[in-house]
């Protein structure tokens, strides 16, 4: 009977980012700081953007050294 358990909009998001990380193609990182932002409840368009600067600026900095 609990296969037939409608989830609620929190558990399918508790669950995407639970396995964000594991799907194919996406940036391990990208999908570990979503998860984190998410998991802390600070999942906002503008901490997200945030995020995916300070990755991305990480990144260009890696790839100069």
């Amino acid at each position: 009977m609990e296969e037939n358990k409608v989830k609620s909009g929190k558990e399918i998001l508790d669950d995407f980012f639970k396995e964000i990380s594991t799907i194919e193609n996406v940036d391990k990182t990208i999908a570990d700081s979503l998860a984190k932002l998410y998991t802390n409840g600070k999942l906002t368009d503008k901490n997200a953007v945030n995020e995916l600067l300070k990755i991305r600026t990480e990144k260009e900095n890696d790839n100069e050294n």
